[in-house]
């Protein structure tokens, strides 16, 4: 099968098509014919090396997380009923750049949702579920979201702007605040301009925001909390700028702001209780919309990842491997 293969740590140069040999399903695995796979900005930060402490991968590895695709077959201790079935899931290791790949099999996608869609949301739709799980009602509250044109942030100020929150949305230039406001954000604010928090401040009447979805991390993060109200709600899952938000815990008592980090996100750690199911049901019911900004086959990857490193996409990219069947 082809594949795109991170032959070795460093830039999106180190991304190749190859020919490796088919996966075989193990126990409890269904080998999937994949036709669309995500790809997100965390993986961009794998293939150059980081992240090690929280994702166990050497080169060279077949890149890509949630896939989408037709089961072919099936492994030991699964169900010959799921042959045939249209599924979306991430699989254990990476593996989702590939026209085959392996899956733990959790959901089907329903008839009324797409594919391209169900992949869309399906790894985003479920942080940004696990974060409304977690954090304190948005009702009522000011809500600011960093990095608000990304494929998370998105979704994000679609969940708020739905519950009647006062969404402020931060992100750079106005193509992406333009998209922003398009999902529901009700004030834009450019982060790329200095002293952008004392615009929050004004969103706010002095107060802060009661709730802040920060996917931005390192300094502009770091700014985003300085501008939560004290008694407040702070997330600091994203870290695009090389860092997550460095916060002092200190402070954070000190000001009573709870602080939620990557770990409460984690399937293995995260006491959450969303599934596949949720994001589906939730995207068919037409709570979670992605937005999809640019569509690239297996032979460009590399500038799928450039293009997420350079910041020049609004909303999501995905990775079309086959159409056999979509």
């Amino acid at each position: 099968m082809r594949a795109a293969v991170v032959t070795a740590f460093g830039g999106p140069e180190v991304i190749e098509t190859r020919d490796v040999p088919d996966p075989v399903p193990g126990e409890g695995q269904v080998l999937v014919e994949v036709q669309v796979a995500d790809v997100i900005f965390v993986e961009t930060a794998i293939r150059r090396g980081g992240h090690g402490k929280f994702f166990d991968v050497e080169p060279p590895y077949v890149a890509g997380s949630n896939l989408g695709g037709r089961v072919r077959a099936v492994g030991p201790g699964v169900g010959t009923d799921w042959i045939g079935r249209t599924v979306v899931g991430r699989p254990a290791n990476f593996g989702g750049h590939a026209e085959l790949a392996l899956l733990t099999p959790d959901v089907e996608v329903p008839p009324e949702l797409d594919l391209q869609t169900a992949v869309a949301v399906y790894g985003d739709g479920f942080t940004a579920l696990m974060l409304e799980e977690l954090a304190p009602s948005m009702v009522g509250q000011d809500v600011l979201i960093t990095a608000s044109a990304g494929g998370m942030g998105l979704l994000l100020i679609q969940l708020a702007h739905r519950t009647g929150a006062h969404v402020i949305a931060a992100a750079r230039g106005d193509e992406k605040l333009a998209l922003s406001k398009a999902q529901g954000a009700d004030v834009l604010i450019d982060y790329g301009k200095p002293s952008w928090e004392k615009l929050v401040l004004e969103a706010t009447n002095g107060k802060g925001a009661g709730i802040v979805f920060d996917g931005a991390g390192g300094e502009l993060g770091a700014t985003a909390f300085t501008v939560t109200k004290d008694g407040g709600w702070f997330s600091a899952h994203g870290a695009p700028s090389g860092n997550f938000a460095p916060i002092d815990p200190a402070e954070a008592d000190r000001r009573n702001i709870t602080v939620k980090g990557i770990m409460d996100l984690r399937a293995d750690s995260t006491t959450t209780k969303v599934t596949a199911g949720d994001v589906l049901t939730r995207a068919a019911a037409g709570d979670l919309k992605p937005v999809v900004d640019k569509v690239y086959d297996l032979d460009h990857v590399a500038d799928a990842h450039r293009a997420l490193e350079n910041r020049t996409l609004r909303g999501k990219a995905l990775i079309r491997i086959s159409s056999a069947g979509d």
